[in-house]
């Protein structure tokens, strides 16, 4: 036990110490400073400015910025429906798998361009190899969208009076290049050197000790999982994720894919305190997500190594903790780690199958999807955080009577409207997509029959989490709800568009409009952003927010699940 504690600290000290230099590396990446890897980078970034028409040196307003992230979304979108409802006639799909439905495909494409990977589907057996690396593109590019806007807000809040904010364009291909596709290499070989598949040959069949033939998935694996960890995308190439032997052979590998899943959220802290030249900002902004973090990993640690109450009532010991859903490989400690790790952010992926985590873990696995921004998936989860740090600035500043301020630029209704919409959007769309639900299962059971495999208050978490986890674009699922039916896709695919770019569009404009306004410089009176007063105040704000908006929700499914389990 005291093994898996230790390993579980280790792995988070190391990621910490990895993203610091990553931070200022991707610093330098976006300020257009020399890297070591631009003689090998630089022609490529030529190469894609060529074909795609693009001049690096135009300066994009907010606007033109938010018009290109939409148009080449929309282009994605359409390239991916196409592709997935006709992959079965389509080359590289060695196993015969079948075209989508119109419905699962929408959810698919949108899923994979929001950077969600909600998988209602199982990859072995429903999508080809043409569509994986389909997928395995949208990866790359739906986690370089969110790290490219991302890098336009810290443009915005650098400059002291502008319109001009960079080239969308450009830092979306740098994130790519410069930054997630070499990591993803470093990644994807040492998934290959311990076991992961990388071939396009189909099924292997074996025969059992039993004597029966057995027919096992391959495919090229380990490059769509090592992006869907340091992308924060989470969708596996297995229907059972990193459970999977394949995706996940050994501690080895489970450390390396949990340490991706939050690299580039924690570097690109430092990297704003690079761009701005306030490394003080960056590491208040880093401790209050770290505090947050380890308020919900702790208890989830405690509670799945501890084991489930009910089965000890029963005079059974468990020596290994709640095992129930977990694999042996990486045990209790581990499994709970991971599960917070991948909601937190919006990755998603899994290592044990969430539906079977202790209550309270479970609950705490749906709050950080609630919160969305302890670090959150990578740029989007700060866009996130921006939007708690504008309200608490305004909160700050009606509390010491002045006009709030936030790095030198006045702040006025129309950003503070537009922050508490986007806040409060999440909200709605989760709990309202619950609630309508909710209504259909208990009047249509004729739409609703093979819904829940657990009715009850874990039923209720189960429609609880999906819609949280479409809500904040995260991917994964309480596994006891069958979603691959036409109600689930569509609506999911609905709230997954609605969570993903309005949380992009409001961030952008607010950035946009303070950037556009006069810089006033600090004075006696101003309120330090940089202090761990104002870290506590958005702190304060984040969990209220959540306690007032959720926790009703929450006594209804895993906390009342957890009082009748004891």
């Amino acid at each position: 036990m005291n093994t898996e504690i230790l390993g579980i600290i280790a792995l988070f000290v190391a990621m910490v110490l990895l993203a610091i230099p990553l931070g200022k590396y991707m610093g330098k990446v976006y300020e257009g400073e020399r890297t070591w890897l631009d003689p090998v980078l630089n022609p490529i970034d030529k190469l894609f400015y060529w074909i795609g028409g693009i001049k690096p040196e135009k300066q994009m307003t907010w606007k033109e910025n938010l018009f290109a992230m939409l148009l080449i979304n929309f282009v994605w979108f359409i390239l991916a429906m196409i592709v997935l409802m006709n992959q079965s006639w389509l080359p590289l799909n060695p196993d015969g798998n079948p075209s989508m439905t119109p419905d699962l495909a929408f959810n698919t494409a949108v899923s994979f361009i929001s950077n969600t990977n909600i998988q209602h589907y199982s990859g072995e057996s429903a999508v080809s190899y043409l569509g994986q690396l389909t997928l395995q593109f949208f990866q790359f590019v739906s986690a370089g969208t969110g790290m490219a806007v991302c890098v336009i807000v810290f443009v915005a809040m650098k400059e002291r009076t502008t319109d001009k904010l960079g080239n969308f364009y450009v830092y979306l291909i740098k994130s790519c290049t410069r930054i997630l596709l070499p990591l993803a290499i470093v990644g994807a070989i040492v998934l290959l050197f311990n076991g992961t598949p990388m071939t396009f040959e189909g099924k292997a069949q074996y025969v059992s000790l039993q004597g029966d033939t057995v027919n096992v998935s391959r495919g090229p694996s380990a490059a769509m999982v090592a992006i869907k960890q340091i992308g924060t995308n989470g969708g596996g190439f297995y229907g059972v994720n990193s459970a999977h032997p394949f995706e996940n052979p050994n501690y080895l590998t489970a450390s390396l894919e949990v340490i991706y899943i939050i690299l580039i959220p924690i570097g690109l802290l430092f990297t704003m305190g690079y761009m701005l030249k306030r490394k003080r900002l960056a590491w208040t902004f880093f401790i209050v997500m770290a505090i947050g973090f380890l308020l919900f990993v702790i208890p989830s640690v405690f509670y799945e190594m501890k084991g489930n109450t009910a089965i000890t009532h029963m005079g059974i010991t468990q020596p290994m903790g709640s095992m129930e859903g977990k694999e042996v490989r990486f045990g209790s400690a581990m499994s709970a780690y991971w599960g917070v790790s991948a909601t937190v952010t919006s990755n998603g992926s899994v290592c044990a199958m969430h539906d079977s985590f202790t209550p309270l873990t479970g609950m705490f696995c749906m709050w950080g999807m609630m919160v969305n921004c302890f670090f959150g998936g990578v740029g989007v989860g700060f866009l996130n955080f921006y939007i708690f740090v504008i309200i608490a600035v305004f909160i700050g500043g009606l509390m010491v009577g002045r006009t709030p301020e936030f790095l030198g630029k006045k702040l006025e209704a129309k950003e503070t409207k537009i922050a508490t919409i986007i806040a409060l959007l999440h909200i709605f769309l989760a709990l309202g997509g619950t609630a309508l639900a909710c209504h259909i299962y208990n009047t249509r059971p004729d739409l609703a029959s093979g819904w829940l495999n657990n009715p009850g208050y874990h039923g209720f978490s189960e429609m609880l989490y999906e819609y949280f986890s479409a809500s904040a674009n995260n991917g994964s699922e309480f596994a006891g709800l069958s979603a691959n039916v036409p109600f689930w896709n569509i609506t999911d695919g609905v709230i997954m568009l609605i969570g993903r770019y309005l949380p992009i569009i409001g961030p952008l404009a607010i950035a946009g409009i303070m950037a556009n306004k006069k810089y006033v410089p600090e004075s006696a009176g101003t309120l330090k952003t940089d202090t761990s007063t104002f870290g506590i105040l958005v702190l304060a704000v984040i969990f209220i927010i959540a306690a007032l908006s959720f926790f009703p929700a929450l006594v209804l499914g895993p906390v009342a699940e957890f009082f009748k389990m004891i």
